[in-house]
């Protein structure tokens, strides 16, 4: 589905120039003075391979009769159609009566708006906003549309990624919770999937290598909706020889990348062993939820039980994060707790936080904790917003983020974990560079300057200004 998005405010905010600069046309009059826009107006635009349409409207001022009741009527029926409603306000002129009677119209709509604070340039945009934190929007947006700056971060923060548009086929095939079943061959994965199921629903047999392809179950469980995938065992790849089991193995992974939770399955009998590790690492890097379940734990003495948890929980220690249960497949036992486990997992990987929450954790942790000076400057993070799910993506806006070390990412991942209550689901983090508002520009010497400059650079002399501060010292 193509996202449509809604321009709606006061006359005279910028709507037309905005909705030039997401279209890049100049379909929309524009013209410093209110009411130009009568009727609505239709565009298409695109934003990393995203397309979406935009609605520009005429403008409200919440008390509208005669030609403005048509033209407000106009404006709330592109509310309707939108899937994205972006309210424009005046960043100088600051909040008025109409801001707050156009806000409550959309509270009252049911639709989720987006502030958009405009014509920041030239200000501090915090103070520009200052004025419009008593609407109570959940995100806010500070743009100046008439340079162009600001849109493209908004539209980031607005429009879905790739991997949430692969995410939504996935969901259209796969209903619900998407758990993949995973592990070394004869580890009891199909046994599991049987338990889980309450059926024999996949062949079980004493002997490694019986599944070969990835099974899709869909089921239902007390009301809600899942998808088991059974995999086909993975070995050591020294051990892989045969042509079908390598496909096998591509399968097992194309599962991983399907699923919203992984049940890694370990033997208990074998306890933790290098391949194990193998495939944690190939959850972690899909960024998966994952849940840890110690099988065929029944029938063994307490020695040999007390060992493999401790083998366990050290070598596991940096999965802090993930549950872990010592189960039965065979016999049940400890099998149907899991679900709370997976069932939190995917709450975890599938949460949407608002970008004001993210940012009010991030300056929580910079307060705690600063980041560290860089060349004598301190490293400033700015902003957080969400770039995804499955697994959660927090975008950190910022200057000098490449030199940002990776302890103080650590400490921000733990921060956001502890904050946000995820369990079983990695966070990733992308750091970002604020816009340069001098990139691209022309180099504004005269024809004359140029070629003296060119002149200077060739017998290597310095700028005059340079020469003078040299001679000064």
């Amino acid at each position: 589905m193509t996202p449509v998005i809604a321009l709606v405010g006061r006359p005279n905010v910028g709507k037309s120039t905005l909705f030039n600069q997401m279209t890049r046309s100049r379909d929309a009059l524009v013209a410093d003075f209110p009411g130009l826009t009568r009727d609505r107006k239709y565009g298409e635009g695109s934003y990393e391979g995203q397309r979406f349409i935009v609605i520009d409207t005429g403008g409200l001022t919440g008390d509208e009769q005669g030609l403005d009741l048509e033209m407000a009527r106009q404006s709330m029926q592109a509310v309707e159609e939108a899937d994205i409603v972006l309210f424009l306000v005046d960043g100088r002129a600051g909040l008025t009566a109409g801001d707050e009677l156009i806000a409550d119209s959309l509270r009252r709509s049911g639709k989720q708006a987006h502030l958009v604070v405009n014509k920041t340039d030239g200000q501090d945009p915090d103070i520009a906003a200052s004025d419009f934190h008593s609407l109570g929007f959940e995100s806010t947006f500070l743009i100046a549309a008439s340079h162009n700056r600001g849109i493209r971060s908004m539209l980031e923060i607005l429009l879905p990624s790739e991997e949430e548009r692969e995410e939504e086929d996935r969901a259209d095939r796969y209903p619900g919770i998407r758990i993949g079943v995973v592990g070394r061959p004869n580890v009891g994965k199909s046994t599991l999937v049987n338990r889980m199921l309450g059926e024999d629903r996949v062949v079980v047999y004493d002997m490694p290598g019986t599944t070969r392809d990835s099974v899709y179950i869909p089921y239902e469980r007390q009301g809600s909706q899942y998808t088991l995938i059974d995999t086909a065992g993975v070995r050591r790849r020294k051990n892989v020889s045969e042509v079908v089991e390598k496909f096998s193995i591509i399968k097992t992974l194309q599962a991983i990348d399907d699923a919203h939770v992984v049940i890694l399955v370990i033997d208990a009998r074998e306890g933790l062993v290098d391949q194990d590790l193998h495939l944690i690492g190939f959850v972690l890097d899909a960024g998966r939820s994952l849940v840890i379940a110690v099988n065929k734990w029944d029938g063994m003495d307490p020695e040999d039980r007390a060992r493999v948890k401790e083998q366990v929980q050290r070598r596991l220690d940096f999965l802090d994060y993930a549950d872990k249960h010592y189960i039965s497949a065979l016999h049940g036992s400890g099998v149907g707790v899991m679900y709370e486990s997976v069932q939190a997992c995917y709450e975890s990987a599938m949460a949407k936080w608002p970008t004001n929450r993210l940012t009010a954790i991030l300056q929580d942790a910079i307060a705690q904790h600063q980041p560290p000076m860089v060349h004598g400057r301190r490293i400033k993070l700015r902003y957080s917003h969400q770039g995804g799910s499955n697994p959660p993506v927090i975008v950190v806006h910022g200057n000098q983020v490449d030199s940002l070390p990776g302890a103080y990412k650590r400490y921000l991942e733990n921060t956001f974990r502890k904050v946000l209550k995820v369990t079983g689901s990695p966070i990733r983090f992308e750091f970002k560079s604020g816009e340069n508002p001098f990139a691209g520009k022309v180099d504004r010497l005269t024809p004359r300057q140029k070629v003296k400059k060119d002149n200077d650079e060739k017998k290597g002399r310095r700028p005059k200004k340079q020469r003078q501060k040299s001679l000064k010292r």
